[in-house]
């Protein structure tokens, strides 16, 4: 097994909920079990473990042993096996990963960010002239009544395109109910993290109000089992870099499914073969609703041409057996 260090700088920060990030570090993971495949284990500080610990994890790391690995170190050397195992089998990854009719591409949405009205309108006009069925605001660091405005101008610009509201953790109980109700006339299909990570009754008890709730950073904080056991939310976001691999993630698509929940599949600003993965997580879930994959513009370079461009608001799924081509070299950090 091998793992080679990569720096991919982003086009501008990116805010998060646990600080801006201005670059992705990670690693390429290569194993020859039985034939060759590639993997990419990505940290995420406040997400997975830290990018030093993701390397002491790698030097070690034994195929016999992948779950004892911390996550993003999981990521890479999971689907490097998974990766080498579809090229085996001479089938595209996500069917080598259980569905068995091809799927040509998945829907993804858009993601608008941040902005005041006339801007944020502009980019939502533009996301749904592009084609992409589904937008995501940020919301939470302006005061309430600006974001409600945000959030009626987007409308306003797509009356057709799905409106999701990612806010961060940003708001405390009260807030939350206040701005759910101010934009449940919009029809906003959910606000992903109302609350902070830590509240899962609270995000339970946000539910039923005409908007769904989304988990993310909850969802790792608490455990699947734990977010099952609260019925916090309507909708699940899935990271397969945070959950520890593809095959990880797909496994909470289904138990989603089965519990009346809609799994997200999202990437984390991974690099190519990570967000290749991701897309063929993605399409192993039947009627998978518009999915965060569309991050590539998000980076000034990256570890192997794109995969799985975006057309019409729909990602290409790679049809080649395996993941992705292997890169043929790297960013190196």
């Amino acid at each position: 097994m091998n793992a080679e260090r990569f720096s991919l700088p982003l086009v501008e920060p990116l805010a998060t909920a646990a600080g801006d990030i201005t670059e992705r570090e990670g690693f390429l993971v290569t194993v020859d079990e039985p034939t060759t495949g590639v993997g990419e284990a990505t940290p995420l500080p406040g997400w997975t473990e830290s990018l030093e610990a993701c390397r002491d994890a790698l030097a070690t790391a034994d195929s016999e042993a992948v779950d004892e690995l911390p996550p993003a170190a999981r990521h890479g050397v999971s689907l490097a096996l998974l990766d080498a195992a579809a090229r085996d089998a001479e089938r595209p990854l996500y069917r080598y990963l259980g569905r068995d009719e091809r799927v040509e591409a998945v829907p993804v949405n858009a993601t608008v960010g941040d902005a005041d009205e006339e801007t944020t309108a502009a980019r939502v006009e533009a996301a749904a002239e592009s084609g992409f069925p589904a937008v995501k605001l940020k919301v939470g660091a302006r005061s309430l009544d600006a974001d409600v405005r945000r959030v009626e101008a987007a409308r306003d610009a797509a009356p057709d395109v799905e409106l999701r509201l990612d806010a961060n953790a940003a708001w405390d109980h009260d807030t939350a109910a206040t701005a759910i109700d101010a934009v449940e006339s919009l029809d906003v299909a959910y606000v992903e993290q109302p609350l902070p990570a830590t509240d899962l009754e609270g995000h339970a008890a946000l539910r039923g109000r005409g908007v769904g709730i989304a988990l993310d950073e909850g969802l790792y904080e608490h455990g699947v089992d734990a977010a099952l056991d609260a019925e916090a939310a309507d909708t699940w976001i899935l990271k397969p870099m945070v959950m520890g691999g593809p095959d990880v993630a797909l496994d909470a698509a289904v138990l989603a499914r089965g519990a009346g929940i809609d799994p997200v599949v999202t990437t984390t600003v991974d690099g190519a073969v990570a967000r290749g993965a991701a897309v063929h997580a993605a399409a192993a879930v039947p009627d998978v609703s518009p999915c965060g994959l569309a991050t590539r513009d998000l980076l000034a370079s990256d570890v192997a041409p794109d995969p799985a461009p975006v057309r019409d608001g729909r990602m290409r799924v790679p049809q080649k057996d395996g993941n992705i081509p292997p890169p043929s070299s790297v960013n190196r950090a």
